[in-house]
């Protein structure tokens, strides 16, 4: 996933946390360390507990089944909303690519509310239609523009190579003058490493389609950390190359007026030919993040129903294509909520902000699991392959937990102080509201199997059917 995260949040951070400055870069790299420790996690238990449901079959079975709901509950709903977001970003871009095709009036058109509502919503439902086709339909969606978003990405890539600020100030005409110093303030810093810890989402979705993946015990664990790997050093280099170009103090300015991306911004120093290719590479890098997305939070609602903690109507496979349908539908429209949310919030980092919260609890109960599994669990323990020491696995579990305690509360801290005009914009506030919603329906549920004669605690001790 090469949407949101490379083109837009790097850049708007200047408008979320306005005292970041020139230690964007920094904040980037800092932000990594926390998901690299719950890449490791996710891929030490994907190794052992190969299943549909990915975090929740983990928690579920190796710490609590409800933690496990929890987190992933949480995943769910914070992932949902945010494909809402990016399918409503996803109209900007296409405005951009209008405009540098000079065709005016179609990027008019664009800017009306209802057109980007309208394009959001059916872009959403397009995909959710792909995955209930399938896995090789879905696949041959998928690859291709994975392959177009990177090779049009590297074009951003070489042009900080090729230009220095200086070109971009004077093609331009800048007139404003550069802040003399900018002094480093480590609440800020700490606020944007916890809206940049967002970039690197995206690798957990591997694991929430585990049962439909082939030789899973390696090729899960292997595909998470190429994923980290590759696409966390692709962040960097494209990241830098921009900054590199356009100097972070404009970056600053522009962020606080207008809706900025990586492309918009280095866009007027390319021939009009690589403009067009960038700003177009960035609407691929976008739209191709709804199918992979739509895919994994499907997978969630699918194995909670499969268990009983979910209706289990949710849990059917459609007849002719094996894909679990209503749990798409489920999301899509949960999804579709995000779109008219971003649009009537006025600002997509509200969006964000519920997905960070979200994806920060889920991430640290996936840490926490690892460094407990062997206690709650021993004989799924015992399947880990990954990491087949007790003591590491503590160790990166715990590191992973107190670093993500670490930037949940910085985050947090940043939602409650915001001034904001209503309480329903503060994202801590919507996620528990969630949280809460979703512990009614596990508790209800659980009650209605405990009634029905099930023995929950030889449920969640062992895994899912394959």
């Amino acid at each position: 996933m090469l949407g949101a995260s490379i083109n837009v949040v790097p850049f708007m951070i200047h408008r979320s946390v306005e005292g970041i400055g020139p230690y964007v870069l920094p904040a980037f790299i800092f932000a990594m360390l926390p998901a690299l420790l719950a890449a490791i996690s996710y891929s030490s238990l994907s190794s052992g507990m190969p299943r549909a449901g990915g975090s929740y079959t983990y928690a579920s079975r190796g710490l609590n089944p409800y933690l496990g709901f929890i987190a992933s509950f949480s995943q769910w709903f914070g992932l949902s909303i945010v494909i809402g977001v990016i399918a409503y970003i996803i109209v900007p871009f296409m405005r951009d690519v209008c405009v540098a095709l000079e065709w005016n009036q179609t990027a008019s058109t664009l800017e009306l509310g209802s057109v980007r509502i309208s394009l959001a919503l059916l872009m959403i439902w397009f995909f959710v239609y792909i995955n209930v086709q399938g896995g090789k339909f879905y696949e041959r969606t998928v690859v291709p523009l994975m392959f177009i978003m990177f090779g049009l990405g590297a074009i951003v890539v070489f042009s900080g190579l090729a230009f220095d600020q200086s070109d971009f100030l004077s093609t331009l005409n800048v007139q404003e003058a550069p802040p003399k110093a900018h002094t480093f303030d480590f609440k800020s810093f700490l606020s944007a490493s916890a809206v940049l810890f967002s970039s690197f989402i995206g690798f957990d979705a591997i694991a929430q389609a585990g049962g439909e993946a082939k030789k899973p015990t390696r090729s899960l664990p292997l595909a998470i950390m190429l994923a980290i790997g590759i696409v966390g050093l692709f962040y960097f280099l494209y990241t830098i190359s921009v900054y590199s170009i356009v100097p972070w103090w404009y970056v600053a300015s522009q962020a606080q007026t207008t809706d900025i991306t990586a492309p918009g911004l280095i866009a007027p120093l390319l021939p009009a030919g690589l403009s067009i290719a960038i700003l177009l590479g960035a609407v691929i890098a976008l739209i191709n993040d709804l199918p992979a997305m739509l895919l994994s939070v499907s997978r969630l609602v699918f194995a909670w129903a499969d268990d009983g903690i979910f209706p289990s109507d949710i849990a059917a496979i459609h007849s002719k294509h094996q894909t679990p349908h209503r749990a798409l539908m489920v999301s899509g429209t949960i999804a579709s909520i995000g779109v008219i949310g971003s649009h009537y919030a006025g600002d997509f980092f509200l969006g964000i902000d519920i997905m960070i919260t979200s994806m920060m609890v889920n991430f640290l109960l996936m840490c926490l699991t690892l460094a407990t599994i062997s206690h709650f669990n021993p004989t799924l323990s015992k399947g880990i392959t990954l990491i087949s020491s007790l003591s590491k696995r503590r160790v990166v579990g715990f590191l992973g937990v107190f670093l993500l305690v670490v930037f949940l509360s910085v985050h947090t801290w940043k939602d409650l102080s915001a001034d904001v005009d209503a309480w329903y914009f503060r994202s801590t506030y919507v996620w528990l509201i969630v949280m809460g919603i979703g512990s009614i329906i596990f508790l209800y549920q659980t009650s209605k199997l405990k009634k029905s004669g099930k023995d929950l605690k030889q449920l969640f001790a062992k895994l899912p059917a394959e």
